[in-house]
């Protein structure tokens, strides 16, 4: 584990307009799954995901994955 706060052990499935979104990795964000700035001062920092169309993604909120911000499947081994 990494050290993040394990927000929930299932993905979060939202579907996303184009543009640029920042995934919370450290957990502590009142906004999830998108950062608030609560990383601050920790070695934690947003992730960045851009959308160049509309679709639908599954965002980790174990925070464990090893392909941030989406859910690999990490929370199966919580």
């Amino acid at each position: 584990m990494n050290g993040a706060n394990v927000v929930d052990t299932k993905p979060l499935v939202l579907e996303l307009e184009p543009g640029t979104y920042y995934w919370c990795s450290c957990g502590e964000s009142s906004n999830q799954p998108y950062c608030d700035g609560s990383h601050q001062d920790t070695e934690f920092a947003p992730v960045k995901l851009t959308v160049e169309e509309k679709k639908t993604v599954a965002f980790c909120q174990c925070k464990q994955t090893g392909n941030a911000p989406l859910c690999d499947g990490s929370h199966s081994k919580l």
